[in-house]
């Protein structure tokens, strides 16, 4: 049952930045709540206050700019799902935002509070790792940028300061020679493990990024097999795929620390801004798998 609480609705992200200071860890921001609504109905957290930032104006745009496609925390994963530039220009993200939970959520959920809630069995960090995308961050006194790899700091938590809010996702442009890919594996809508890479095609692989999600209490680059497929041609990276995916398997095995292992959930040992909480498990149904390969569709005139 949902206890009761006091929604504060500011009209300004420096408005919002001043009550999450104000209010501290008794305020949680509250955008499409996909999450954050079930764990308070569940009875895992409650807060005093929600700090509605729905209708904040400019935080739902997706657009490109000095070859930068920037995504507005407030957009949610169906206009993501639907939009013609990211078809175009970030076709991995967009194939990965169509298979994003189920159509509810995607109706409802934005791209920054699934980033910010930080569950570790989510899929749009991993990529955006893969893509190299930087977050921005806002609150009263100014402005800063995080990269994805320093964003995410371990189950549920980020590096989000307690009256900071996750304003814009910006993304690099792919190169012509740019090719990307997530596969991800699971139960329901809950991926079991996540697989990006990212690199540059060009007579060999260069600049190869590979990260490992949902498998851990967050996403993480592997270096160990980037380092196996970096500077080989495509038939010698292919025939070397299975020792980056032993590296890459190593990298993704559950630590004990995740709440959702095996081995049973833990609390989160910070409940404040950066933080949120665990979400019961869904029933287990036959696995199924979702492969979201894809390159850059040619532009159109």
């Amino acid at each position: 049952m949902l206890r009761r609480f006091r929604l504060e609705e500011p009209e300004s992200v420096a408005e919002a930045s001043e009550l999450l200071g104000r209010f501290g860890e008794s305020a949680k921001l509250y955008a499409g709540g996909t999450e954050l609504l079930l764990a308070m109905k569940e009875g895992l957290v409650h807060y005093e206050r929600l700090i509605n930032i729905k209708k904040l104006r400019n935080l739902s745009e997706v657009g490109e700019k000095d070859g930068v496609i920037s995504i507005g925390a407030l957009c949610t994963h169906h206009e993501l799902e639907t939009s013609t530039l990211l078809q175009q220009k970030l076709p991995a993200l967009h194939k990965l935002e169509q298979n994003v939970a189920n159509v509810r959520v995607r109706q409802c959920g934005t791209l920054g509070g699934n980033l910010c809630f930080a569950e570790p069995h989510a899929d749009p960090g991993t990529l955006l790792m893969a893509l190299d995308a930087k977050f921005v961050t806002e609150k009263s006194s100014g402005k800063r940028e995080i990269t994805a790899e320093d964003f995410f700091v371990d189950a549920y938590e980020t590096s989000l300061q307690s009256d900071e809010l996750l304003t814009e996702i910006r993304v690099p442009v792919p190169a012509q020679h740019h090719r990307s890919a997530y596969l991800k594996f699971g139960y329901l809508e809950r991926p079991s493990v996540g697989v990006a890479v990212a690199f540059n095609l060009n007579g060999g692989l260069a600049d190869v990024k590979i990260a490992v999600g949902c498998a851990g209490p967050a996403p993480r680059r592997v270096a160990e097999a980037e380092a196996v497929l970096s500077g080989k041609s495509k038939d010698d990276a292919a025939a070397s795929l299975a020792e980056a995916g032993v590296a890459a398997g190593r990298r993704g095995r559950p630590s004990r620390r995740d709440p959702c292992c095996s081995r049973g959930r833990r609390r989160p040992r910070a409940w404040g801004a950066r933080s949120a909480c665990p979400r019961p498990r869904t029933r287990r149904r036959s696995p199924s798998r979702a492969c979201l390969a894809s390159r850059p569709a040619p532009s159109r005139a």
